[in-house]
């Protein structure tokens, strides 16, 4: 197939082009600079001009291939509201590309937008229409094609992590370096999942090839990490003190983390891996922190 990816020089969307070409796909991806256009012929893709700022350049970019992986989202937080809305549009603006076509597209959201309204580990088969977490404006983009008959898959990511870098917890590092502790609410159990961004890159290529329409997958490998573990873990790289805080500090430590800090985050990802076959091998999220270089600090 011909692929159209968006974020196609980002973390995920990077490491998701080589796993397409292995299994010989072809990618059509999306940047909007001279120098991603660079990055992307290197690693033996077609580059296709766009910006998430003007739909109509991913509906084209849609319109011209055989399935769609949208994993490109402005992560500037201090909008995130805003992004969210213009996820939201540029869902909308590839759904009437594939419209009256059986071209899937695979839409990325987040793990929490699966929690019960009960609590407990987010699994697959739930969607909260009114979730918090301003993400669920993806899902309702999606939710609005797959009642056009539009074949949606959603991904939903965790903390997905490397040796350079690791979903929320990077930002994590920064604020904890402003504030000149790395901290923990309480008991620190507080529980964030995660996965291995190899790991990750494969559930991707195996929904494309794999997935079925309307359905959501989990990426979580792990099902969740205690915010203790996590802030010990960052502590010893960065040689910060780490310190138990309590609520009414929140604000002080987390600066505008402070929403995502006492959130819950856990997933099951027991379905995802007996639909699709997935198998994830890539090492945990301790074993990264430890291991990662914190030496240039990056809110990236």
């Amino acid at each position: 197939m011909r692929v159209f990816l968006t974020g196609a020089t980002g973390f995920i969307g990077s490491h998701i082009i080589p796993e397409l070409l292995a299994s010989g796909h072809r990618v059509l991806g999306l940047t909007r600079t001279d120098a991603g256009a660079r990055q992307l012929e290197a690693a033996g893709v077609e580059v296709y001009r766009g910006d998430l700022e003007r739909p109509e350049t991913l509906s084209s970019g849609a319109a011209a291939a055989d399935a769609v992986i949208h994993c490109a989202f402005d992560h500037n937080f201090q909008t995130f509201f805003e992004n969210t809305k213009k996820d939201a549009r540029n869902i909308a603006a590839m759904g009437d590309a594939l419209a009256g076509t059986q071209k899937p597209i695979l839409i990325t959201s987040g793990i929490g937008i699966g929690t019960p309204l009960s609590g407990g580990a987010a699994t697959e088969d739930v969607l909260n229409p009114r979730h918090a977490n301003p993400r669920i404006a993806t899902e309702l983009a999606g939710a609005a094609l797959i009642a056009r008959g539009i074949d949606v898959r959603t991904i939903r990511l965790p903390q997905v992590h490397d040796t350079t870098r690791a979903g929320l917890i990077t930002p994590l590092v920064a604020e904890a370096r402003r504030a000149g502790a790395m901290a923990y609410i309480g008991e620190g159990k507080t529980r964030w999942s995660a996965a291995h961004i190899s790991d990750v890159a494969k559930l991707y290529v195996l929904a494309l090839e794999k997935g079925d329409p309307g359905a959501r997958y989990h990426a979580s490998v792990e099902e969740g990490v205690t915010a203790r573990a996590i802030a010990e873990a960052i502590g010893d790289g960065t040689g910060l003190p780490v310190r138990s805080i309590a609520a009414d500090e929140v604000e002080r430590y987390f600066g505008w983390m402070a929403p995502f800090a006492v959130l819950d985050m856990i997933a099951s990802n027991a379905w995802t891996r007996d639909r699709l076959g997935w198998k994830p091998t890539g090492p945990d999220l301790l074993t990264d922190l430890a291991a990662m270089d914190y030496s240039v600090p990056t809110t990236a």
